[in-house]
């Protein structure tokens, strides 16, 4: 079992939500300021009530992704009847222009989301940062489903980011409800199959008490 999946199988993301996948795009969430979010870790509500910055590292010119993060138990875990809640959906339409190529060294310096990667085409390596902006931004993508700060009220619930990389530009589905979301089906539907990327935190009520 990957070393990087496991912790998903442990927090019973693979089986509950999602079935299990090889990651093959390194995907970074970082919510303000600086608190990136690892496998299991614990985030106050009052930490994550903006959107994060998402950092994809991966793919190549031609790539186009959809993330979504749920929360697969509400109202509460011992009774997630409303299982899956979708609290965010962007869908990434990631768009490069060439402001510089000089073909003797077959070196491209591309503009992307105002930073400058430079893409050796013998050996093509390719960074893609994509930092979500607050408004639809159509030079990337467009946020389907506004962002949603969690709000946990029973127990400790886990909130999951997936990525998935579409097989190519095509409108995808929009879910008619934050309730009763299903990823897997999400995926089948709009033909994604499995993820490339995810990554989930924990949350629970903040009290006084908590905090200190």
């Amino acid at each position: 079992m990957s070393r990087l999946v496991e912790p998903l199988v442990v927090g019973r993301v693979i089986g509950e939500v999602l079935d299990s996948f090889n990651p093959s795009v390194k995907m970074l969430v970082t919510y303000n300021p600086n608190k990136l979010v690892f496998n299991g870790h614990e985030f106050f509500p009052s930490a994550v009530t903006s959107k994060p910055r998402v950092e994809v590292q991966g793919g190549d010119m031609r790539s186009f992704f959809t993330l979504v993060m749920t929360d697969p138990d509400v109202p509460g875990p011992s009774d997630p009847y409303l299982r899956e809640h979708l609290h965010w959906y962007i869908s990434l339409h990631l768009k490069f222009s060439i402001i510089f190529k000089d073909e003797g060294c077959r070196i491209y310096i591309i503009y992307f989301m105002r930073k400058c990667t430079v893409i050796y085409v013998d050996h093509l390596t390719c960074r893609i940062v994509a930092d979500i902006p607050g408004t639809t931004d159509a030079s990337f993508g467009r946020e389907v489903v506004n962002y949603e700060s969690p709000r946990p009220n029973i127990g400790i619930h886990r909130f999951v980011f997936v990525l998935f990389k579409q097989q190519g530009r095509h409108a995808v589905n929009t879910p008619a409800s934050r309730d009763h979301f299903n990823t897997r089906r999400f995926a089948e539907d709009n033909g994604f199959g499995l993820p490339v990327a995810a990554v989930y935190f924990d949350a629970q009520r903040e009290t006084a008490a908590r905090r200190r």
